[in-house]
């Protein structure tokens, strides 16, 4: 070993994280609830759980990443975003059984720390966290020289949430005649992007597209709707949700539904946006395959009885979400089927 040999010279710098550490504390404090103990720092995050508004807590647990849309904001050098993109892909799981996401947990890898990167990545978890109603309690930053390439990094987080026993969603509570309401996605979300990163590789980012550019596009965040359907709870009666993320809007319904029914998805109840024609068009991807790969435009749908539907449209609408009816429950073998055309050259 010679007298060089450090932990800076093996490519770990400390100071630097140091630095990244004091860079988000206040975007980590804009997310903090009155049951978080302690503050950032600590070798674990403490939070409280309210047994008053939970006296029969059922614990939720989520994980995730971003996948490689971390490649797109990466090369565009834009990663004020992505950390929205975890937040949603990891709470947004949560609520799908009712349950109100409490705290959150980040991991960032990189083959070398800078400072304001790190900080800008944590910023959007941040947002994310603000956007969902949960604490941001605590979260590790690795350096991996020589594993890593200095400008690459992976995210990955957890999530905590709570929902009493007697209100936790399902396929048990789905049953023949509900209706299915369908919430609009911000875009592609994240999921798909090793087929959009395919599509495009010769396509330059940027290329203008719609109003900007298609990184633009490409970097639009992953819409959290944790808030939106937990508002919805409140207000109607609500039997299931299903998350869309990767294999698509059917691959993802039939997972709440029993085994007693089937759901009937009507394409012609909206179009999607432009970046799915334009991927379908550039790659000559098939309509099935958009279908399995990509949420076509519906991020989340609810699940409620017929006679909730305007109720839950109504209150879905004041949210500013754009919502409508996708299709309907009947007796079935859970299965879903999707009928109907839509606009544009979707496959």
């Amino acid at each position: 070993m010679t007298s060089e040999a450090s932990y800076r010279a093996a490519g770990v710098d400390i100071e630097a994280g140091d630095r990244a550490v004091e860079l988000m504390k206040a975007q980590v404090k804009r997310t903090d609830r009155p049951e978080v103990l302690g503050g950032l720092g600590g070798f674990a995050g403490l939070f409280q759980l309210d047994l008053a508004r939970y006296p029969q807590p059922v614990l939720a647990s989520s994980t995730d990443g971003v996948g490689t849309k971390l490649a797109i904001a990466q090369g565009a050098d834009r990663h004020d975003t992505v950390g929205i993109d975890l937040v949603a892909m990891v709470v947004d799981d949560l609520v799908v059984v009712g349950a109100e996401p409490l705290f959150m947990t980040d991991y960032i890898a990189t083959g070398r720390v800078v400072p304001e990167k790190i900080a800008a990545i944590v910023a959007g978890i941040a947002e994310g966290c603000v956007q969902a109603g949960c604490t941001l309690i605590g979260g590790e930053t690795a350096e991996h020289p020589g594993v890593m390439h200095p400008d690459e990094y992976d995210i990955s987080g957890a999530a905590v949430g709570v929902v009493n026993a007697d209100a936790v969603l399902g396929p048990e509570r789905v049953r023949p005649g509900d209706v299915l309401i369908a919430m609009r996605s911000s875009g592609l979300h994240s999921n798909g992007y090793s087929l959009v990163r395919r599509v495009f590789a010769d396509t330059p980012l940027d290329t203008p597209f719609g109003g900007g550019t298609l990184v633009d596009e490409l970097l639009v965040p992953t819409r959290v709707y944790a808030a939106d359907c937990l508002a919805l709870i409140a207000e109607c009666e609500v039997h299931a949700f299903a998350h869309v993320t990767g294999g698509g809007l059917a691959g993802n319904l039939v997972r709440v539904l029993p085994d007693t029914v089937d759901a009937v998805v009507d394409r012609a109840t909206w179009s999607p946006q432009p970046i799915f024609d334009l991927i379908a068009r550039t790659g000559g991807v098939a309509r099935q395959d958009m279908e399995q790969t990509f949420n076509l435009g519906v991020g989340m749908v609810a699940v409620v009885p017929a006679a909730q539907e305007q109720r839950a449209i109504s209150a879905l609408t004041a949210r500013g979400v754009t919502s409508w009816r996708l299709g309907q429950v009947g007796p079935g073998h859970g299965t879903v089927t999707l009928v109907g055309d839509q606009g544009g050259s979707v496959g």
